[in-house]
């Protein structure tokens, strides 16, 4: 028996039905959301989806506007790849689809940023066709459920899930029902103390049965967590700091940040020979610890005062950033916090 059967009933009297991105239902509005949600808990992504909805309306908005304000409108948000990626994919669907999103799960997987989970929750969700997913509130609900074992990266693992999440996907109310699995992990069938009393398979669950609730899904082994270390230079010349873009891939990729130096001694050489003669040597500030989700980066933030005419100009790589009046930069958590402390 298909899990639906037990699941829609619940959904119609406690899903969540009021989320933004639930009204006025379209692909683009999905989409957005469903890659917001990667890694992000809903009560964070809701003040930023609206933001961006009423910023970028329109797949056509999104194409056309400067892929700066994209990642500006995404700063805070963290995972930048998701916004370059969703800005890329805008571009190919104006370009190749007229701004439609294209009919066929094949041809959203081939749009940048969208595997097959997500393209699935798209057509499920916006269109009500029949597509599994398998998110990380899905695969939980269906390792504990079926007491599925093993890491679910690993290939012959998730090939079980994703046979189970086809196998239970039902022909009809097909949005409903992948609203209502996503909604279960997230909001009973939890990471930490599941709400077992109050789920819907409860009854039928395996990993209830056997007080395994804790130990399904299987994690993901782990590695040693590492620690890397950076010199960020804040170059302040008349009120404006100075920003370098960072390259388009890696660490807060096509974001606009501080130059960074592995040594204090590098960031002292740089600043004299980029500077000026009247620069003044660089004071320590207050080194900051910023948290990723597999490492942290203490951060030793230099601060130097440029004077003269501050050779270093502005162009594609540089900017003399004014955080009294600031442009539509994409910036990354920690740098804004750094220049916070100038204003």
């Amino acid at each position: 028996m298909s899990i639906a059967q037990s699941l829609l009933p619940w959904f119609d009297r406690h899903g969540r039905k009021d989320l933004p991105w639930q009204s006025g239902r379209t692909p683009y509005r999905v989409w957005i959301s469903e890659i917001m949600l990667q890694q992000t808990q809903v009560a964070t992504v809701v003040p930023y989806f609206n933001a961006f909805m009423a910023r970028f309306p329109t797949v056509t908005s999104l194409a056309g506007a400067p892929l700066d304000e994209v990642l500006h409108r995404w700063s805070g948000l963290g995972y930048y790849a998701r916004a370059r990626n969703l800005h890329r994919a805008a571009g190919i669907l104006v370009a190749a689809y007229g701004g439609e999103f294209p009919r066929s799960l094949e041809q959203v997987m081939e749009l940048p940023g969208i595997g097959r989970s997500t393209a699935g929750a798209i057509l499920a969700l916006a269109r009500n066709e029949r597509h599994p997913i398998l998110d990380g509130n899905v695969k939980r609900v269906l390792s504990r459920h079926f007491g599925v074992e093993g890491y679910g990266g690993e290939a012959s693992v998730a090939g079980r899930l994703w046979e189970l999440a086809e196998r239970n996907t039902p022909p009809a109310r097909v949005a409903d029902y992948t609203q209502a699995i996503m909604d279960l992990g997230a909001t009973v069938c939890v990471r930490s103390r599941p709400l077992c009393n109050v789920c819907p398979l409860a009854q039928s669950c395996i990993a209830r049965a056997t007080h395994r609730q804790h130990e399904l899904p299987t994690p993901k082994p782990r590695a040693a967590r590492k620690l890397k270390r950076t010199c960020m230079l804040l170059a302040v010349h008349e009120g404006r700091v100075l920003l370098e873009r960072r390259p388009p891939s890696g660490i807060w990729g096509g974001l606009w940040g501080l130059p960074e130096f592995s040594t204090a001694e590098d960031a002292r050489n740089w600043c004299a020979q980029n500077l000026g003669a009247e620069t003044r040597l660089p004071e320590l500030m207050t080194p900051l610890r910023h948290v990723f989700t597999h490492f942290d980066l203490d951060i030793e933030p230099l601060r130097v005062t440029c004077g003269g005419a501050a050779a270093v100009m502005e162009g594609d790589r540089w900017v003399w950033y004014n955080p009294a009046s600031p442009l539509s930069l994409g910036l990354a958590a920690p740098v804004s916090q750094l220049i916070r402390t100038l204003v």
